[in-house]
């Protein structure tokens, strides 16, 4: 999709406004058959034998689902798990077969955002339209994976899962209208059935209203934590040195920067760098999920541009000196939420283990 069409949408999608109402035969039809195809995948669920942790949203565009993956499967890591990531392969052909990250994890292969979470956890990744036959092949390969992080899979119902994360960010649930008239892939009630609600907010912005975020007379209620990034590191791609947020801003923060993002919601990534003390001389949006063109790249002026690593993993001109890539960390008003997932998951590791459990 366009960025004309796309902030078009986006405008419509805000309120219920006449484009929006003009719209609403076509979001019952697709409320429909969307229902109908996720109780049909959901009576055949494949149930892995590990634990499945899914991370997706149920509004379209992007909410912030590749970093809090990234965070999940770190913090697992880090506490003794061994996990494995299966995602689509959005914007790439993968064939009838899986790919693995072990046949190699570039973007182009693999997909960027799989390429990206890969580059930063190092742990396996399965990419596949369906779940399923991601999850096989990566239990395959590396039989010692005891939890899968499915990435973006919250509408594949095939893959049965254990614990739900849905992710959504400062627009809530927009109108609370269904596709094409709203921007939701399903009912607004469905935020209720997570088990963690993330709300990922730019710098700045306030809570969604409604009941995206309160969520009255659910039982028990999904548990809402927010998310905000922040710049942690720098690195130029061209020789990937890497350095300190305060260091490299200390040398280069007073130097009007270009900033470039192809990510579904630039502004957050410009809004991150504003706050954090950069002017900001040009801004480029990119389509999500497509290549920072060269020709964007040649005519910005020589001082830094500033790019987010999802863009660093598919770049089309990787030695370009200008080009910082910026990694940014989550911060969460709830530190302690990813312990709650540990303990969730050996909760339901000791329940399987439990002599008859099924």
């Amino acid at each position: 999709m366009s960025r004309r069409l796309e902030d078009l949408m986006l405008k419509a999608w805000s309120r219920r406004g006449g484009l929006s109402t003009l719209l609403l035969p076509l979001s019952w039809l697709y409320g429909l058959v969307a229902a109908r195809r996720l109780r049909a995948q959901a009576s055949v669920a494949w149930k892995a034998p590990v634990p499945v942790v899914v991370v997706g949203n149920i509004l379209v565009g992007g909410t912030g689902k590749t970093p809090v993956t990234i965070a999940v499967c770190q913090a697992l890591r880090s506490r003794g798990w061994r996990p494995g990531i299966i995602s689509r392969g959005y914007g790439i052909d993968v064939g009838p077969k899986p790919r693995l990250s072990d046949d190699g994890a570039a973007a182009d292969r693999l997909g960027d955002e799989p390429a990206l979470i890969h580059a930063s956890t190092g742990a396996p990744v399965a990419v596949h339209p369906r779940r399923v036959l991601a999850a096989t092949a990566l239990l395959s390969a590396h039989p010692d994976t005891d939890v899968l992080i499915a990435d973006d899979g919250l509408q594949h119902t095939a893959l049965a899962r254990d614990l739900e994360i849905i992710v959504q960010d400062g627009r809530g649930i927009g109108n609370g209208r269904l596709l094409p008239a709203g921007p939701l892939r399903e009912p607004p009630g469905r935020l209720a059935k997570a088990d963690w609600l993330v709300t990922h907010l730019a710098a700045g912005e306030p809570m969604p209203s409604g009941p995206a975020t309160s969520l009255p007379g659910t039982d028990p209620a999904p548990r809402a934590v927010v998310m905000r990034l922040q710049p942690e590191s720098v690195a130029q791609l061209a020789s990937g040195r890497e350095q300190p947020w305060d260091a490299w801003q200390s040398g280069h923060g007073s130097t009007p920067c270009a900033a470039v993002a192809g990510i579904g919601r630039p502004e957050r990534f410009f809004a991150m760098l504003r706050a954090a003390g950069i002017t900001l001389s040009r801004t480029v949006r990119v389509p999500d999920h497509q290549a920072i063109p060269a020709d964007t790249l040649r005519n910005l002026p020589a001082a830094p541009i500033l790019i987010t690593p999802k863009d660093a993993v598919k770049c089309a001109a990787p030695h370009d000196p200008r080009l910082w890539v910026v990694r940014a960390a989550p911060a969460f008003s709830d530190p302690c939420w990813l312990d709650d997932v540990d303990r969730a998951l050996r909760g339901i590791v000791h329940e399987r283990e439990r002599p008859g459990s099924p």
